[in-house]
């Protein structure tokens, strides 16, 4: 095989480093500002704070990276599929051999994208029950305290205080927030935190009592004017209150989601207020007719109970009367249903008669009882049958005795057994109970023997009896 030829060549060698940084300075100095429009994929708010996604149109797509500083500075939160614009430099990272656009600004693409951004937002957050109609909570019918969120200064503020002040006067809590710009979300926000975080019932040495009800409120403007309004963080604060709260933001036509997510939407601030409190001229008018109304009924109740009570003065004037009359009768009609003396005395001798009749028939039965009683026992008593029952009792005797003297020793020694005893003269059962050079004592039928245990014998089958042997030589 022959071998490779290596052919000289006069091209510089450069490190992989040094060609990296040669194409991050040719990107960063051919494109040091540029604007891209393009679709947000997959945006990772990182947790050291910078904002990694991909900016992608039909047929392209590249990196972006925006630093925590620039994050903390946007305007919106991206989110998929958002067509946004982006003002940048373009860069490389070395690292992964990957150019990138290093992000300096982000907006949305015109109006139509901001739109869809909020159409989809609000889709999401209605999946998850946000503005579920259950959740709205009843505004109080007379609060002591509204809160409202809005800016210090301008005619909102100061419409809703006339308002108030025409209808039904009432403490105010201004709670000062932005309502439009960069941290007007965070402020709406904490402010509608920070009102359901006052302790409730007004405690005594509390400065700031809890309202009843609170009312965010902004005047009209552009859709980029009240995006404040449109962002997650408001809307979920507005979900999650405890206070009853009405949103008033923009002119009747504007719609935003926080509108959604209030238990009441007012189309202006003026509006607002009129749905936080009656009006009270209205209330005294008819807190007067309602007076009206109750003194008379007073007045008709007071006629009726002085009719009644004339009504049962004449009936308890009349009631002995008519009382004790009806309590004469009643006597009179008892009395007549009682018996006469005669005719009790009749009852009482058919009882008697019933009785005499019924203790004589018992008297009778009971001596028939006795007497058959009697010709029994005497039966018993009689000489043959005396004679009959000690005759079988002595057979019984004579069966049970031969019985027991069948079960005697001496019978089995009489048919060729033995007695074994030890010296202690008590009945040896086995041969394991016999130790070698003990002294037995052998009782046959006719007598006893003394003898010496001298060991075991031999284990060999006992010779069968033979016919005409009289006696076993077993032992026992």
């Amino acid at each position: 095989m022959p071998e490779p030829v290596v052919v000289a060549s006069n091209l510089p060698e450069f490190t992989v480093s040094e060609i990296s940084q040669a194409v991050k300075r040719t990107l960063e100095t051919s494109f040091e500002r540029v604007r891209v429009r393009g679709e947000v994929s997959k945006p990772n708010y990182h947790g050291s704070g910078h904002l990694y996604f991909s900016l992608k149109d039909e047929g392209a797509a590249i990196d972006a990276v925006c630093w925590r500083g620039v994050v903390g500075r946007l305007k919106l939160r991206l989110e998929h599929g958002m067509e946004v614009v982006v003002n940048g430099r373009v860069s490389s990272y070395p690292g992964s051999s990957k150019y990138q656009i290093v992000i300096d600004s982000v907006e949305l693409a015109g109006e139509g994208a901001l739109l869809k951004m909020l159409e989809d937002r609000r889709k999401r957050l209605a999946a998850e029950g946000l503005f579920d109609a259950d959740r709205k909570k009843p505004l109080p019918y007379l609060p002591e305290v509204i809160g409202v969120i809005t800016s210090p200064t301008g005619a909102v503020i100061r419409d809703i205080l006339h308002r108030l002040a025409d209808r039904f006067p009432c403490r105010v809590i201004l709670w000062p927030v932005a309502v439009q710009g960069d941290n007007a979300a965070a402020q709406v926000a904490a402010a509608i935190r920070g009102f359901n975080a006052l302790p409730a019932g007004g405690p005594k040495g509390v400065r700031v009592p809890r309202p009843d009800v609170l009312i965010v409120a902004r005047g009209g403007g552009s859709l980029e004017d009240l995006m404040a309004f449109n962002e997650e963080e408001v809307v979920r604060a507005a979900a999650a209150s405890e206070i009853p709260l009405i949103a008033a933001v923009g002119h009747e036509t504007d719609t935003t989601l926080i509108d959604f997510a209030a238990d009441r939407r007012a189309p202006t601030p003026t509006a607002a207020a009129e749905m936080a409190v009656p009006v009270r001229a209205e209330l005294l008018d008819d807190l007067r007719d309602h007076g009206h109304r109750l003194v008379h009924s007073l007045t008709r109740l007071a006629e009726e109970m002085t009719q009644r009570l004339d009504s049962w003065i004449e009936r308890l004037l009349n009631a002995p009367r008519a009382y004790f009359a009806s309590r004469w009768d009643r006597l009179a009609r008892l009395t007549a249903a009682l018996p006469t003396p005669r005719q009790q005395l009749a009852q009482a001798t058919l009882k008697l008669d019933h009785a005499i009749a019924n203790l004589g028939q018992g008297l009778t039965a009971l001596l028939t009882r006795k007497h058959h009683a009697f010709e029994r026992a005497a039966a018993l008593l009689r000489p043959e049958a005396i004679a009959a029952r000690l005759e079988r009792g002595r057979m019984q005797l004579e069966s049970l005795a031969a019985l027991l003297d069948s079960y005697a020793y001496e019978r089995v020694l009489a048919r060729g057994f033995a007695l074994v005893r030890d010296a202690a003269d008590h009945p040896v059962a086995s041969a394991a109970a016999v130790a070698p050079g003990a002294g037995l004592t052998i009782q046959f039928a006719d007598g006893a023997v003394a003898a010496t245990a001298t060991g075991r014998a031999d284990k060999a089958k006992p010779r069968p009896p033979k016919r005409g042997d009289t006696k076993q030589g077993s032992l026992l």
